[in-house]
Parts: structure tokens; sequence; C-alpha cells
């Protein structure tokens, strides 16, 4: 006993020294923000960070000679997977509904388009490489996620120029590098890729700010997503997993307060801090206007925000606020507005080959405002280019577009990027205009449901804002709603109603041809029955010789 119990000892003293020596750290950080509307924002951010690590050299994967990875918070199974096919920067995002801009104002994590959206930063000297190694992370992250990543294959993929700038730095080897991003608006977030995503995490979902990751109250909430983003700086290679969600604390509790807390909304609470993250912090936005309560009292508040820090403190945590007065929803929109632009986009026309795209955009500031616009449509739905039409205030003015960039899509190959710059006078509504034709399928390329149409992805918009030194910078992306498109369907019924129609008639003739093939047919010869001598009618009315009895009378 005695033996063991020091081996224990010197094992966890080990322990400790290796992370404290370890070149590897761990962040966990939530946000929680107050909505005008009544709702309640999270942001969880979880950071691993593996110090003096650059990506792979890709010129190096011809040779297979790369180190073995020993990771101690680093996510292994992720690290192999960026090492396999030397990933400098990745993006994968799973959201579920719709980011309302006008009332929730910008997300902490700007990719919140409807669906599945993956980009990679890859450097090669060959598209085909690039390309190869595009389809390698694709499926390798659909295996690690749980999710059909594989359906975005070159059908889907494409290569903008301008809205996607890294968001860390690319490694100066001498080579190009390119992007690739694919986006699917039918894949939605689901449990199965939570489990997988928690298992990421160096404590998991036993200890930290991930015990509140409750799937079945994550995925209750009006909106959800969960994140993955890789990018390089020069101390390191970080790993950042997110998870953001937007609930309603009216309707969770049936009351009309908005009180909400940790134990309402996930039904847990934080009851030991992660003993491995460098920092865990909670940060509560306050409401500018009413009469609330925050408990427990924060430590720290400073502009505006309560600071509670969850590493120093062994105590069970159940973070939230209290409001002496019901909620009233407000009849109008926040004034000032909380994004500088509105966005509508629609899809309209009511044939089947033809349809028109409207943007209409509203800028809400007093100063003129430039937005790239970016669209990625498969390439179901063609663009004539010489249709487009921008009216400012029912006035046409075509002058209010700039930079045109047009890849043209391939039928079943390649789909298009229309990406563009909008100007947008100050407070004043413009319509972007276009008319789109719509592809006729073949009967295979249809979906299981068919009827319920195509789903097309978020187009996306980014400010243009000119800096110091007289060089653009984007601001923050906007995604618009997701379309459905409905397309030339054929009568899927009619195939089975001939199946069923020829089989009928097939079984009917093979069953009558069979019958005269294998049936034996035999004449059988019938004599003329004999009359029986004790025949009852016979004994009866007539004697021996078969002439009637007439001895006998009738007594009356």
């Amino acid at each position: 006993m005695l033996r063991t119990g020091l081996f224990l000892i010197f094992l966890l003293l080990s322990s400790v020294f290796c992370l404290e020596d370890s070149t590897e750290e761990f962040e966990e950080h939530l946000s929680i923000k107050s909505l005008k509307d009544g709702r309640v924002a999270f942001s969880f951010t979880f950071k691993t960070l593996l110090r003096d690590a650059i990506p792979r050299d890709p010129r190096t994967l011809a040779f297979d000679n790369d180190d073995s990875q020993h990771y101690t918070l680093f996510p292994l199974t992720l690290g192999q997977i960026l090492r396999q096919y030397a990933i400098t920067e990745l993006h994968l995002t799973l959201n579920a509904g719709k980011w309302n801009y006008d009332a929730w104002g910008y997300p902490d994590e700007p990719d919140v388009g409807v669906g599945a959206e993956l980009r990679a930063w890859m450097a090669g000297d060959s598209i085909s490489s690039i390309d190869d190694r595009w389809q390698g992370v694709r499926n390798a992250l659909a295996g690690l996620f749980c999710a059909s990543l594989g359906s975005l294959d070159e059908q889907r993929t494409t290569s903008p120029r301008s809205t996607f700038p890294p968001e860390g730095a690319l490694p100066d080897w001498g080579l190009p590098h390119e992007l690739r991003h694919a986006s699917h608006a039918s894949e939605h977030v689901c449990t199965e890729n939570l489990t997988p995503f928690l298992k990421l995490l160096p404590c998991k979902s036993r200890s930290g700010l991930a015990m509140l990751l409750n799937p079945h109250r994550i995925f209750d909430a009006d909106w959800h997503g969960i994140g993955l983003h890789v990018i390089w700086r020069p101390e390191g290679v970080e790993v950042r997993l997110s998870v953001q969600l937007v609930s309603d604390p009216l309707r969770v509790s049936g009351q009309k307060k908005q009180d909400w807390s940790f134990s309402s909304l996930f039904d847990r609470k934080v009851e030991k801090a992660c003993p491995i993250a460098k920092s865990s912090r909670v940060s509560v936005e306050l409401p500018s206007s009413g009469v609330y309560r925050v408990y427990p009292e924060p430590p720290q508040v400073k502009d505006g925000i309560a600071h509670y820090d969850l590493k120093n403190a062994n105590e069970v945590w159940d973070i939230g606020t209290m409001w002496p007065t019901d909620f009233e929803y407000p009849l109008s929109k926040p004034n000032p507005a909380l994004v500088p632009f509105s966005v509508r986009r629609n899809l309209l026309g009511s044939t089947q080959d033809r349809g028109q795209l409207s943007i209409v955009l509203t800028n809400n500031e007093q100063d003129v405002l430039q937005l790239l616009y970016l669209e990625t449509m498969p390439w179901i739905i063609q663009f004539y280019l010489h249709t487009i039409r921008v009216h400012a205030d029912d006035a046409l003015r075509d002058d209010l577009i700039s930079n045109i960039s047009y890849i043209l899509p391939i039928p079943h190959a390649r789909p298009a990027t229309f990406e563009t710059v909008l100007t947008l006078p100050g407070q004043s509504t413009i319509t972007f205009t276009m008319d789109v034709a719509k592809a006729f399928l073949r009967y295979t390329e249809h979906p299981p449901d068919a009827q319920r149409g195509w789903d097309l992805p978020p187009a996306i918009f980014t400010p243009l804002r000119q800096s110091s030194h007289n060089s653009t910078n984007l601001g923050k992306r906007v995604y618009s709603p997701s379309l459905l498109v409905d397309l030339a369907t054929p009568d899927f019924s009619m195939p089975y109603n001939v199946i069923i129609f020829t089989c009928s008639v097939v079984a009917f003739i093979f069953g009558s041809v069979f019958n005269v093939l294998t049936r034996k047919f035999i004449v059988v010869r019938l004599e003329p029955q004999k009359r029986s001598e004790s025949s009852p009618s016979k004994n009866l009315d007539s004697d021996e010789s078969g002439k009637p009895d007439t001895s006998k009378s009738n007594v009356h």
C-alpha cells in the first residue's frame, strides 16, 4: 500500500511538472449578453495554443518523414489531420437557425451562416495537389465530427478572392497559398456532432465551462451552432473551439420575466473548474437599462461588463440575473440600429425554369457604405449578368456597382462565384436584381425529398473600410438567410405505377403460358349410369315387370 501511494504521488507530481513546463496552454471563456427582445446570447470559447509550432510544409508530404506528434492538451486526432494534409488555416462551422442581426447585433463568432461551412488555406505547387488534399481533409473531418462534409465536393467548392482573408499568418515557404471554401445549407448540427466536439477538449465535459453544454438544452435554443478554427500565429498554432446559442428564458420558464441562470437554461451548474485551464472566465454584459440584479455579486465590473474568475474559486457557480418586473416586447427596431445595414434576399418568380434574384440593402448610417457582396451558387442556378439592375430609392443607379468578378459554373462540376462591390448612400435603400435560370436535372440527381426543393447557400456581405494607411480593411461579415428554390421535378410516382402495371401484365402472361406448358390434359370418357333394381321409384310405383300396380286403390 505504501509503495502504491508513493507511486501515485510521483505520477501526480510528474504530471504537474509536465503541465508547468509544457508549451501548450488551454483557456476557456464564456460571454453572456442580454438581447433587446428578451433573449440571452451565450458564446463559449475554448482555446488551445501549441507554442513554437508551425504548420507542415506541403513539400514534405512526398517524403512521408513527418515527426511523431505527442500532445498533452492539443487534440491529437485533429493534429493528425492537420499534419496529414498540411493545412495552414482551417475553419468549420455547423449552425442551425437564422441569426437576427437587426435584433441581436453582431455575434462573437462571425461565421453564423445556416448549415455547414468549411474553408481552408493550403500551400502547394500545383492546383491538383491542393484539390486532392482538400478532398482528404473534408472526408477526415466528416469522420471526426460525424457530419456529411463529404457532400462538400467539387460541385460546392469555390475560391473567393477577397471575402475570406486569412485570420492568422501564412508561412513564407515560397509557395502560393490557395483558399478552398464550401457550404451546404441543408446540413445542421445535432447531438452526434456535439459528442466528438466535446472529446477534443482537455477536460471533456466533466469540469469547467463545458459542463454547461447540455445537448437537450443547447438544441432547444432558438439558434445554436458549433465551430472549429485553426490559425497560425508567430507564437504558435491556435485551435479555437466555439459554441454559440441564443436562448429564450421567457419560453423556457413559461413566465413573463426574463430571469435566467445556468440551472434554468442549461439544467446544469459549473461544479468545478477545469484543473489544467490557464484561465476560466465568465463575462456578463450588463443591460443598459432597467432594474435587475446579477448573482452572485461580481468581483469586478469594468465598462459595463461583470467578470467572474472560476479558476481560483472552489465553489459551485450558478450565475444569473433577476428582474422584478415583467418583460415588455419592443414594438419597433432598436434605435440606433445594432448593425450598420440590413439585408433582405429573395428569389422571385413562379416558374420552374426562370427567376429573379432580389437583394434589398438598407444603410442605417449617415455615411456612405461600401459592401463586398459574395454569391456562391450551385450550378443549378445560372446568372445572367447583363440583366443586373441597381435601384436607389426607385431610381436606376448602375454606378453603385463595381469590381465585378464572376466565375462561370460548369454543369455537374463547379458552382458559380459572383463577387462585387456595392455602394450604399447614407440613409437609403438600394435594390439589386438579376435574372437567373434554373437547370433541368436528371431524375437521378434529385434528392430524396425532391418536392421540398433545393437549399441555396446564404450570401455574404462584408463592409469595406479605409484605414489610415489608405488600405482597405474588411469589417464583420453578415450572412443572409438561405433560399429554397423549386426546380422542375418529375412525377416520381409514375415509375412505380408503370412497374406495378408491368409486373401485373407479366405475371398474368407468365401464369397463362406456364399453365399451357406444364398442365397435362387427359380425355375422360364417362359411360351411361345403369339403373339399380332397388330403385325406390321403381319399387314404389310398379311391379316386377315394370307395369304399374293397379290392384291398390286409394281410400277416401
